[in-house]
């Protein structure tokens, strides 16, 4: 919160997707406080008053992402679908997001904050997003579960081989998209993982 006496004088959404967007389209050791001051109309003073500093915009706008594109992957969740439909919701809207002209390619969650910065003070920024690629495991895995419990798969699957097939499958459109592949051709690779999903 701003100090008393002092209101934020600036648009907290706006500033965020503005940091969004320059985060996920060249990762965060590539962005400059500059770019961030001119993408987000901010001082420096500004900047580090309301986040504290670089590692404290990049967390919050993980979070941003997380309550808009990011929740392309929420099917995944969505226990009025079978388990096999709940995955192809979550690669399918996936594909469908990250292929979008209106942002850049891809997902700020695979794409930015993977390579660790110099530096002790920045292992944050590789921490928040592996946690966040860690519930998403979670959630693939939880689904495979269902799956099983549900006879859509065999009693003996192999929930941590699937769940990583699937989830390897999430993190590599981002590359995928960035290196030319259509779109088109994503969504029939997904037709063609999950071509197999039953227990006979």
């Amino acid at each position: 919160m701003p100090p008393a006496g002092r209101p934020r004088t600036f648009d907290m959404e706006a500033v965020l997707e503005a940091a969004m967007l320059l985060f996920w389209e060249q990762g965060y050791e590539a962005t400059s406080l500059a770019q961030l001051r001119a993408a987000t109309g901010l001082s420096s003073a500004s900047l580090y008053g309301a986040f504290g500093s670089k590692e404290g915009l990049f967390k919050q706008t993980v979070g941003h992402y997380m309550q808009g594109p990011g929740r392309a992957a929420d099917a995944i969740e969505d226990r009025t679908l079978s388990s096999r439909e709940a995955v192809a919701g979550m690669l399918h809207g996936s594909i469908d997001m990250q292929a979008d002209s209106s942002h850049p390619t891809g997902c700020l969650i695979a794409l930015s904050g993977t390579m660790r910065p110099p530096g002790e003070e920045h292992a944050s920024v590789c921490a928040t997003v592996s946690a966040r690629r860690k519930a998403d495991r979670v959630r693939i895995r939880a689904c495979v579960e269902r799956g099983v419990t549900a006879g859509e798969l065999a009693i003996d699957t192999d929930i941590d081989g699937v769940t990583t097939i699937i989830h390897g499958f999430l993190l590599g459109i981002s590359t995928q998209l960035r290196d030319g592949v259509p779109a088109a051709a994503l969504h029939s690779a997904v037709d063609m993982l999950l071509g197999n999903w039953s227990c006979g």
